[in-house]
């Protein structure tokens, strides 16, 4: 028998993506099912859990990166999962993906990091890729970093170039893995105020994939709850609605962590 969902209060924006009968899994072996939601055009979307339900693996399966068993994946109408592949290339360069540790190339300053995006999928010249490396580097605060390599510089930087070069193609949506992961709880607060800032300006929709609880009340209007025992959502949902209204156990000892319910209104508090 299917577990019963607890719905918390969701934003009234128009789809953008929508995630429907999806079933992953490894080798034979079921990972996550009856997975069933929609992201609103211009929602921060919160893929939340425990350690070990299949967070990461749904972000991997929404991204092209793992095949689902079933079930299908759709943006703006158009089903990615059963697309053509040069359908699916061209929806791809839609995206933004800020992979768990950045994912920089080490041997590369930021500038050239961000120009190899840009050089693969365009023809601009390289004056021009430069200027735009430049301008993307200013949009996450780290002007004049351009000639630094990822190691001369500090993990929060390096996670805001990770999110720089995901922003290279202007994309539409950005899906980013555990972006405070092994951040300070300061640059973590920074991090969180640079996505809604990107949402804020650009109308980016974010899908972030975290278990940090600070960052998920702060920056989240809607989320979903996976869980590991049952491999199926258990809510879904305003993150701070569900803290309020959810009455599922599990739901309610992951957002409780600390006994901290004021966070609930952190999200206004963020300039």
């Amino acid at each position: 028998m299917a577990n019963e969902i607890c719905d918390g209060r969701m934003p009234e924006r128009e789809p953008h993506i929508e995630v429907r009968g999806l079933e992953l899994g490894y080798k034979g072996r079921p990972i996550l099912s009856n997975m069933d939601f929609t992201v609103g055009r211009g929602d921060v979307f919160v893929i939340m859990g425990g350690s070990g339900c299949g967070k990461s693996t749904l972000l991997r399966a929404m991204v092209g990166l793992l095949e689902p068993l079933a079930g299908d994946v759709s943006y703006d109408g158009m089903n990615f999962t059963r697309a053509e592949r040069s359908e699916r290339s061209e929806m791809l360069r839609r995206f933004g993906v800020l992979y768990q540790k950045g994912a920089l190339w080490s041997s590369m300053t930021l500038a050239e990091n961000i120009g190899l995006v840009l050089g693969e999928y365009t023809e601009l010249e390289r004056d021009e890729i430069r200027e735009i490396a430049a301008f993307k580097l200013a949009l996450v605060g780290l002007a004049g970093f351009e000639d630094h390599m990822p190691g001369e510089i500090s993990g929060g930087m390096q996670k805001r170039a990770g999110i720089a070069r995901a922003m290279a193609l202007d994309p539409e949506i950005l899906f980013l893995d555990e972006p405070s992961a092994g951040l300070d709880p300061i640059t973590s607060r920074r991090l969180d105020e640079l996505i809604l800032t990107l949402r804020e300006s650009l109308g980016t929709t974010l899908v972030v994939v975290t278990h940090d609880l600070e960052s998920l009340l702060t920056i989240g209007d809607n989320s979903v709850f996976l869980d590991r025992e049952t491999k199926s959502i258990l809510a879904r949902g305003d993150p701070r609605d569900l803290l309020e209204h959810c009455t599922h156990p599990q739901v309610q000892a992951f957002l409780r962590r600390g006994d901290e319910p004021s966070k609930a209104g952190a999200k206004e508090t963020v300039s």
